[in-house]
């Protein structure tokens, strides 16, 4: 009897103590319930809802700036990030305002100012335009840019006296070399090709040649017009074809930020192949395809030396891993084909001006006079006047005086107390392709690697040194460079300067089109970093990745997203389709999503009520009137818009979704 009483009371304790227990993790979830649910309805000062705030095409006042400040204020906006944004095809019957007057630093002025007032964090793009770091004030030496070279070939034994213009008045003397000519340079050429219209039949080049000829690469020099298809080089054995390689001709993007020489030759090797009959095929879908010329060539060249060495990038927004991956080329089977690099001889001291006057050694030389020239990328999409080259990537020099000349300046200008509210630095979207050398590239190259680059200038333009096997290392450690450098130089340049001023920076860490860095490293220079996702489409199916696996890596816990951008398709986007991107890229991630929406985007409002568009970016809803702010607390709209003829049909949009700011779409 006295057990079973011992027993009871045991298990009546454990009862009470679980339901204290209990009772008390349900207080404590209540409790955090009620909190999640006051902190979402009313978020706390410290969680910043941030807005991409473009000023499109100079349509800007001091009171617009003023009234969206306020509207943002009320909606629980504490963040902006003002880009100044070009639009040609943006009509407006009101004077605008232009990059850079003085009536543009008045708004600016009372922009910062009103922000700083009103408790809201502002970040300034560092350039115009979105993309991403240039102007005006960029010189040519401060610019972007590539190797480039004029040649020739001389015999040696002799003093040689002779000619070597610049190609161009921006062209930067680097080195002028010389090395022993190699004795193969037949070649078999088909002249300018213009493709009939396709009758469902694949297309042919025959070449024919009167003697034994041993090909070794193949170099066709596509026209002006975009081309896209499938080639298949054969050499006749018998009575039959012979497959030597399959390959594809993609030139259909001629933008510089994807190539700086936009119509850049294809180029593949083969092994070497004895033969008179030859055959280019290309696929049925060649109507109306031209090729400037084709060459089969007995000289070996570098496969692919134009994507090796950024002349022509990737062509479309998403570059995945594999983009800049090439097959291993075939081994050259007469190693006197190749340029041998103990014999490269840096002549430099022998131009004066144009002048070359050298000594030649006996034998036939062929001569290079390489220096730089800018890539001619801008900065975009800006004003005109706010228009000019993309600073140096590889140069900290030259991103601190792109820093200085606008970020700098507005440091100059406007009062500290006046722009406590500007703390960010903004770097968007990469969009601005590559380069491959800069002012100290070769010293920077020996200290990297531990040789001396100078003997492998040629395969700047393609020329086989040493062997396929160590003239492809030598451009991976190139492109090795160039990425690191981006990194360092660029944002970690950028970084830094930002610092000296008491500014932070925020990276979007990835490239969209041609891009030579590497995401992770990229993104790990920066104080902050964003991903991206747009409404529809795959723009996000990379980049939000990218940003949380910088972040993890990189220890930073504060990621955002640029967060339902749109384009090309206005008024599809809408709170129900919107909602499931957004659920998604908050949650995608190798590790975890990104931590904070940046929506894309607010639009400045001018004195004259006009909602200025920018195109069809941005999330845009089909209701002239809708709620901005809060769900269920919206402000009143602003008033109509007065349509001026030939202007198109605008309609001010406010979205109905919560804290995404204005937008006016366009209706062409």
């Amino acid at each position: 009897m006295q057990y079973q009483i011992k027993v009871n009371m045991e298990e009546l304790y454990r009862k009470i103590v679980l339901g204290l227990f209990l009772s008390l993790v349900f207080v404590g979830c209540k409790q955090t319930s009620d909190m999640l649910e006051v902190n979402f309805k009313t978020p706390p000062e410290q969680i910043q809802t941030s807005v991409y705030w473009y000023w499109i095409a100079g349509n800007i006042s001091e009171e617009g700036v003023v009234k969206d400040l306020y509207a943002m204020k009320q909606a629980g906006i504490n963040r902006a990030f003002i880009g100044c944004i070009g639009d040609e095809s943006m009509k407006s019957p009101y004077p605008k305002v232009a990059f850079g007057s003085e009536e543009w630093w008045k708004v600016l002025h009372i922009a910062l100012k009103t922000a700083t007032e009103l408790g809201i964090e502002i970040g300034i793009f560092n350039s115009p335009g979105w993309s991403q770091s240039g102007g005006p004030w960029v010189k040519p030496e401060q610019a972007m840019r590539y190797l480039t070279s004029v040649s020739c070939q001389v015999s040696g034994g002799q003093k040689v006296n002779l000619t070597l213009k610049k190609p161009a008045d921006d062209f930067q003397d680097v080195k002028v070399i010389a090395f022993p000519a190699t004795k193969e340079k037949t070649v078999l050429s088909s002249g300018k090709v213009v493709f009939p219209k396709t009758s469902g039949d694949a297309t042919v080049v025959n070449f024919l040649a009167t003697e034994d000829f041993t090909l070794r690469s193949i170099r066709i020099y596509p026209s002006t017009k975009a081309i896209q298809t499938n080639a298949y080089l054969s050499v006749k054995d018998g009575n039959e074809y012979r497959e030597l390689a399959k390959f594809q001709i993609s030139r259909f993007n001629a933008a510089l930020n994807v190539g700086f020489e936009p119509y850049a030759p294809v180029v593949v090797s083969v092994p070497a192949t004895v033969g008179r009959n030859f055959r280019l095929e290309l696929d049925q879908k060649v109507e109306s395809y031209e090729l400037e010329n084709i060459e089969l060539l007995s000289q070996p060249l570098v496969e692919r030396y134009p994507e090796k060495l950024l002349t022509k990038m990737y062509q479309t927004p998403l570059p995945y891993w594999h983009e800049y991956q090439w097959r291993e080329q075939p081994v050259l089977d007469d190693a006197s084909l190749a340029v041998d690099p103990n014999r490269v001889l840096d002549i430099s001291s022998f131009l004066k001006g144009d002048n070359l006057e050298w000594d030649a050694p006996a034998g036939d030389w062929v001569i290079m006079r390489m220096g730089m020239r800018p890539t001619g990328v801008k900065n975009s999409p800006a004003d005109p006047e706010a228009t000019g080259l993309e600073t140096d990537k590889m140069s900290r020099k030259h991103v601190a005086a792109h820093f200085e000349a606008l970020m700098g300046e507005i440091c100059r200008r406007i009062p500290e107390a006046d722009r406590r509210s500007w703390k960010v630095v903004v770097q968007d979207s990469y969009e601005t392709g590559g380069q491959n050398f800069t002012d100290d590239f070769l010293e920077s190259f020996c200290q990297r690697y531990g040789y001396d680059a100078l003997p492998f200038l040629p395969a700047y333009e393609g020329y086989v040194v040493e062997s396929q096997d160590r003239t492809d290392r030598f451009l991976w450690d190139m492109r090795r460079l160039v990425a690191d450098r981006i990194a360092y130089d660029y944002v970690g340049g950028l970084r830094d300067i930002s610092h000296k001023y008491g500014l932070q920076t925020w990276l979007e860490n990835y490239g969209h089109w041609g891009f030579p860095g590497e995401f992770l490293q990229y993104g790990g220079q920066s104080d902050e970093i964003g991903g991206e996702f747009w409404s529809f489409g795959e723009l996000g199916n990379i980049e939000n990745r990218a940003a949380s696996s910088c972040g993890h890596i990189y220890g930073k816990n504060k990621i955002s997203a640029e967060s339902f951008t749109s384009g090309g398709r206005p008024f599809e986007c809408y709170p129900a389709t919107m909602k499931k991107r957004g659920d998604r890229f908050l949650t995608e991630g190798e590790f975890a999503g990104f931590s904070a929406y940046l929506h894309h985007l607010a639009l400045l409002h001018d004195h004259h009520a006009l909602a200025v568009g920018h195109g069809d970016h941005g999330a845009a809803g089909d209701n002239v009137v809708a709620a901005f702010g809060v769900a269920g607390a919206p402000r009143g709209p602003f008033p109509p818009l007065d349509r001026q003829p030939g202007s198109g049909d605008c309609l001010t949009v406010e979205i109905l979704l919560p804290l995404i700011g204005h937008h006016a779409a366009c209706r062409a």
